[in-house]
């Protein structure tokens, strides 16, 4: 597929209102794409549709329950009939260390990291297979690795992969491609730093972008422009920077020496 066939094609991105989630949307509009774009709170999301072409459908949804995200594939299916393209980009990040990150907190990353694709996958899977179409799960560098002071961050993450694996294999052969997105930190309009509260026994490095790894912000319209390309391989992984996966790759053949150039590329 190249970006001439995306024209009429139906893409659906879920946490779009802002950010990644946003610039997606922008870039499959911009091909002519008919794009249906979904986040929790009415106000950002009808913001964010003025923001774009004008065949750009706004519906709010809470991708965490199941009685919305049943909602949204009867809106879409009434509206459109089918559906090419899925991008579960809603997600949360978080910081604490591991050991004081509350069972409840690792329920809630997980819910809205995981199981919320899960649940889309899920709902729309039919739709997709018809079209032989794409499944796109933004992930995390720490997805691949898991640093310090994230809280349960990576291991909803974690588990975000091993789902988009098993897609791959059960599914890949009846013509549906899955992507799996790892990224770094996402440069944002609002430099502030977060997690203040939450990390204020944790070093300062903590609250900063990918918690203190030494990675420069990614623009997100570039990103969403590597999505697309991608999509149009069909390609099964994108990280950004591509350094990490032989990071990855390192620790799972020496646990002790990835831990070391884990350690060794952080702040303290």
């Amino acid at each position: 597929m190249n970006s001439s066939d995306w024209h009429n094609k139906v893409c659906l991105i879920t946490g779009a209102s802002a950010g990644l989630g946003l610039a997606i949307a922008k870039a499959f509009s911009q091909r002519g794409a008919k794009v249906v774009i979904t986040a929790r709170s009415e106000e950002p999301l009808q913001r964010a549709a003025e923001k774009l072409a004008a065949n750009v459908e706004p519906i709010a949804a809470d991708v965490t329950r199941q009685e919305d995200v049943e909602r949204l594939r009867e809106a879409v299916t009434k509206r459109f009939g089918r559906l090419d393209l899925l991008c579960n980009c809603a997600g949360q990040s978080a910081r604490g260390k591991v050991l004081d990150t509350t069972v409840e907190e690792f329920q809630q990353l997980l819910e809205v990291n995981f199981l919320a694709a899960v649940r889309t996958t899920g709902c729309f899977a039919p739709l997709l297979l018809e079209r032989k179409g794409h499944v796109v799960n933004v992930s995390s560098l720490a997805g691949k690795v898991a640093p310090r002071f994230m809280g349960g961050y990576p291991s909803s993450k974690f588990a975000l992969a091993a789902y988009s694996q098993q897609l791959r294999l059960e599914l890949g052969p009846q013509g549906l491609h899955v992507l799996l997105v790892c990224p770094g930190p996402i440069l944002r309009e609002d430099p502030t730093p977060r997690y203040a509260q939450r990390s204020s026994d944790l070093p300062a490095a903590a609250q900063q972008p990918a918690a203190g790894a030494k990675l420069r912000g990614i623009d997100p319209d570039w990103l969403a422009e590597r999505i697309v390309a991608a999509c149009e391989r069909r390609q099964p992984e994108l990280v950004v920077p591509w350094k990490v996966r032989l990071l990855a790759a390192i620790s799972q053949l020496s646990p002790k020496l990835g831990d070391w150039l884990l350690l060794r590329f952080t702040n303290d």
